[in-house]
């Protein structure tokens, strides 16, 4: 069987020859969103206005960093989330990597902050989803979740962009994000169902217009919601969905995805 039809021709084919295949002892069935420590990291570094070179696999464990570095004290870090998938005959597929190097590398001149090229970030990403493949769910069983970062690591006092940086990426098989409304469709992990949204009015996300970082994956954008996303959860709903702030008339999107809108019109 060849890989599923629908990822057309945005896939990355990695790897198909599945014999001898060794998996990880975990349950799949019981795989949700949170972290499963693989056996790999890449980790590659430079300094500022110095280009990041080459890279290594390491094992997957703790890092050492300076207590005044950038990202800890001024949260000078981003980062990119993407998926690797197992096909039914054993493929491992990546959807469109190169569109998440572009993005880590607008969010990093935003930021004042060196990037991977588009090549070294795709490369990898292959490289560790590669050695890290046992940890890759057999098909329909859910994913290996990428997680790239890019942060500030040297250490400074005064408000500036640090001068040292990581490019790090660790991966953890995951199920779905809301589990309890997954279902399987042509060997990929579907969210169908509704999910309870509470419309959130007085606390907004990242502002993405008027030279606001919400276009970007800063680090920055993520803790700030915490506050609404535990008290929708607390009144029983699945997650937050978030308006504009500069109206709060208009839907932005929820805490963790994007929100499409679907309009139905009788006469098509």
């Amino acid at each position: 069987m060849s890989p599923p039809s629908i990822l057309g021709n945005c896939k990355t084919v990695l790897k198909c020859n599945t014999a001898g295949e060794n998996y990880a002892d975990i349950n799949w069935d019981e795989l949700g969103f949170s972290l499963v420590p693989t056996d790999y990291m890449y980790v590659m570094k430079c300094a500022k206005g110095d280009k990041f070179s080459q890279g290594s696999i390491l094992p997957y464990g703790n890092l050492e960093i300076n207590p005044s570095a950038g990202i800890l004290n001024y949260g000078q870090g981003i980062f990119e989330g993407l998926k690797a998938h197992r096909t039914e005959d054993g493929c491992i597929l990546l959807f469109r990597p190169d569109e998440n190097a572009q993005r880590m590398k607008r969010s990093a001149d935003r930021l004042c902050m060196p990037s991977p090229s588009n090549d070294q970030f795709v490369n990898a990403v292959k490289q560790i989803v590669l050695a890290n493949k046992r940890w890759v769910p057999p098909s329909g069983k859910g994913s290996l979740y990428i997680r790239p970062l890019l942060m500030g690591t040297g250490a400074l006092l005064g408000l500036a962009p640090a001068p040292d940086y990581t490019f790090l990426i660790y991966c953890s098989p995951i199920g779905s994000y809301h589990k309890d409304k997954k279902r399987l469709i042509s060997s990929l992990l579907i969210i169908t169902g509704a999910l309870n949204l509470k419309v959130e009015d007085k606390l907004y996300k990242a502002i993405s217009g008027s030279g606001g970082t919400g276009g970007i994956k800063s680090v920055t954008n993520y803790a700030p919601v915490y506050t609404a996303i535990t008290d929708a959860k607390a009144n029983g709903f699945s997650d937050v969905l978030f308006l504009d702030s500069a109206t709060g008339k208009y839907i932005e999107e929820a805490s963790a995805c994007n929100v499409f809108v679907v309009k139905v019109y009788p006469d098509y």
